[in-house]
């Protein structure tokens, strides 16, 4: 039986997002559909890109192996993501989803031994000029902290974007300003990845929530893990920016 339900309710999303895709086309080439289509699948892979590109540029120090060998294997892994993607069997199926929540986790585990190596080194390091460059990797891994949260938060809230499409009043994990004041949104709003990277950036900035209030307990534990890792970031990095300075 619950096999039964979990091949109901995938069959059911794929027909959804497919409706929700010929209205997209139907609506021509305009900056709506474009959003439309974008929105849920490319410009999230986009975001987690972007992510493993700052990789990149860390320090060796505060690497883990050779500088390009994560993001090496973070890439096959995004690589096969964007493959699927555009097949509306795949892009509604519960295995993508599975496949989205696996490639941000490595790219947000790889992130997390980086901040390990950086306080580390920022805390026993050695010359001025090693301090600039961790310095540097510093920003780095804040940037991809608010940048891979934004992601976390977009595939949580209500089940992620394929969940929201099927059942729009489904319980949020976030409370957005528009869901309290209707009146200031656009009738049918729905929260898309640039309401979820503003929350990511005004947490990572902040150390908490502002105009977005968590809901569920995993939105609580998410938002607590990435104000404290910006925190840290963000204290060890002006820290020993004032020692060499100093």
């Amino acid at each position: 039986m619950n096999r039964q339900v979990r091949e109901r309710l995938d069959a059911e999303a794929r027909h959804l997002g497919e409706q929700i895709e010929r209205q997209a086309a139907h609506d021509g080439e305009t900056w709506l559909g474009t959003l439309v289509r974008w929105d849920r699948f490319l410009i999230p892979q986009l975001v987690i890109g972007a992510a493993i590109l700052l990789d990149l540029s860390l320090a060796e120090k505060v690497t883990v192996g050779p500088s390009w060998l994560i993001p090496s294997l973070e890439a096959v892994a995004l690589l096969a993501l964007m493959i699927v993607a555009p097949n509306p069997r795949w892009r509604h199926s519960r295995l993508r989803r599975r496949l989205a929540l696996s490639t941000i986790a490595l790219v947000s585990a790889t992130n997390t031994a980086s901040l390990v190596l950086l306080c580390h080194w920022l805390l026993h390091g050695g010359g001025s000029n090693d301090g600039r460059a961790l310095i540097g990797s510093g920003i780095v891994l804040w940037v991809t902290n608010v940048l891979l949260f934004s992601v976390w938060f977009w595939l949580l809230d209500r089940g992620g974007p394929v969940a929201r499409m099927s059942d729009p009043h489904a319980r949020p994990d976030f409370l957005f300003v528009q869901m309290t004041s209707p009146e200031f949104a656009r009738p049918g709003w729905e929260p898309g990845l640039i309401d979820y990277l503003y929350t990511s950036f005004t947490n990572a900035t902040a150390f908490s929530p502002t105009d977005t209030m968590p809901l569920t307990p995993m939105a609580k534990i998410l938002m607590t893990g990435q104000s404290l890792t910006a925190l840290v970031t963000i204290g060890l990095v002006v820290a020993r920016a004032v020692n060499i300075l100093s």
